[in-house]
């Protein structure tokens, strides 16, 4: 493989990192939006879950940025994806006390994080099969290899 396609590679890492991390670190530091949004969606223990999510976004986000157990990784967030699509965005939001158009926009853009989070699964499932490139923890650790 070329340095160009090497270097792309880690380019891509760092851009599908950068969400989770930051978003992880967002719910660890500030729990009750999503907490909220947990809660409304008629999960239990949800503040627990909110800082679980933190955990696991923040934790496998440093993970695809050094390029550490990639292809594990690739695999649990591509299924976290699918999940927190479905779960989260798939279902149609009404809040009480807002206009109908006003409704109607936040499912339009309920719908587009849908569509985002199943996208992300297919970028996560392409870094899962392909590893971390050379410029990662695997590969210094000898377990980077092209599929």
């Amino acid at each position: 493989m070329s340095n160009t396609n090497n270097i792309i590679i880690l380019a891509a890492r760092i851009l599908l990192a950068f969400m989770f991390i930051f978003a992880g670190f967002g719910k660890l530091t500030d729990p009750s939006g999503t907490a909220g949004m947990i809660a409304g969606a008629g999960m239990p223990a949800a503040t627990l879950l909110t800082y679980l999510a933190g955990a696991f976004e923040f934790i496998t986000g440093v993970c695809v940025l050094i390029g550490f157990q990639v292809r594990i990784v690739g695999w649990l967030l591509a299924l976290f994806c699918v999940f927190t699509g479905i779960v989260f965005h798939l279902p149609t939001v009404n809040v009480p006390d807002f206009p109908a158009a006003a409704n109607g926009w936040i499912n339009g853009l309920n719908f587009v994080n849908f569509l985002k989070n199943i996208t992300l699964a297919g970028a996560y499932v392409m870094l899962a099969t392909n590893g971390a490139g050379v410029y990662s923890l695997d590969a210094r650790r000898g377990v980077y290899a092209a599929a």
